[in-house]
């Protein structure tokens, strides 16, 4: 059973910046996609950002040049690094990691920017 643990969220005003970690029990070098997806309140959980094995890194319009997925796999953990940060961020964030068929989805972390 794969376990996605988020940390790192918080409450920090709008220019600022946040470091969010997803930390995996055992290897994510097996995860097909890497990634994270938010909700807001009263919407649709989104799409934020993802890892591609074979493809890189790729970004949600609404925070192109502003956010920047990792992975450090000696640590079995992916970062979203998130500056600039717009009230519109705000939301609960999840980590998503897949390995076909299943996806796993951490519990969530909030991120909250004050304008």
């Amino acid at each position: 059973q794969v376990q996605l643990v988020e940390s790192g969220g918080g409450l920090v005003q709008a220019g600022g910046s946040l470091r969010l970690s997803c930390a995996a029990s055992g290897s994510i070098s097996r995860f097909n996609v890497l990634g994270w997806q938010r909700q807001a309140p009263g919407k649709q959980r989104e799409w934020v950002a993802s890892l591609i094995s074979g493809s890189g890194a790729a970004y949600a319009d609404s925070v192109k040049g502003r956010f920047t997925i990792s992975r450090d796999n000696a640590k079995n953990t992916v970062y979203l690094q998130m500056d600039s940060l717009k009230p519109e961020d705000t939301a609960v964030y999840y980590c998503r990691a897949v390995v076909a068929p299943y996806t796993y989805w951490g519990q969530g972390t909030q991120v909250t920017v004050s304008s």
